[in-house]
């Protein structure tokens, strides 16, 4: 859902920054300037776009995860990149050793940890 949100965004931008381009005069103003205006607004409407489709998104994203990182605890149950089940027996700065369900330990980048499960 949300990426057709984001692609529907994505062509509506992209269609009225065609119609702006578009509706300029191709002649050169008689006293010989004023193009540049029309191309800083839209460079900064590309700017303004990228900022708020790609950039803000993501900086989200990641801010959401560093919580998660922090807020780990002994005993949560925890879901890997990898889509490993498990729950954390300890924790060190950069490692976690967690345990899956078969009885093994294995130990893994902190970041490698995606989503935390409810109990």
């Amino acid at each position: 859902m949300r990426t057709r949100l984001n692609l529907a965004l994505i062509v509506g931008v992209l269609i009225t920054l065609a119609l702006i381009g578009g509706c300029y005069p191709t002649q050169a103003p008689p006293e010989g300037g004023g193009g540049w205006t029309t191309t800083i607004i839209f460079m900064l409407l590309i700017f303004a776009f990228f900022y708020f489709v790609i950039i803000r998104p993501q900086r989200k994203r990641q801010k959401e995860h560093q919580k998660l990182i922090e807020g780990l605890k002994k005993g949560d149950k925890i879901i890997t990149a990898g889509g490993i089940y498990g729950q954390i027996e300890s924790l060190s700065e950069d490692s976690v050793v967690i345990e899956v369900e078969s009885g093994v330990t294995i130990r893994v980048a902190r970041g490698s940890i995606v989503l935390k499960r409810e109990k």
